[in-house]
């Protein structure tokens, strides 16, 4: 997906996500002022996002993250899902 006016943001997929997309991570372009929904937007337009659950965890620069937050020109996306231990 290219934008007219794009910034670069490179996503991170752990787990059970990397395995469904087929790759740990993915490099995108997002509008000028992106925000978490629309890396996640983007995400579900390829093969696999159909695992992603309707609101993943998400951090920005290794900072947990909300739906609405922006994500600026080269920052990383990390899509975290959910750890099971004991």
């Amino acid at each position: 997906m290219r934008y007219r006016s794009a910034m670069p943001v490179r996503v991170l997929l752990f787990a059970s996500y990397a395995e469904a997309l087929g790759q740990d991570e993915v490099a995108i372009d997002t509008p000028v002022h992106a925000t978490v929904a629309d890396v996640l937007a983007h995400l579900r337009t390829m093969p696999g996002a159909d695992r992603l659950p309707p609101q993943p965890l998400v951090a920005i620069n290794a900072r947990y993250a909300r739906i609405g937050d922006a994500v600026h020109a080269g920052d990383e996306v990390a899509v975290i899902p959910p750890v099971a231990g004991g």
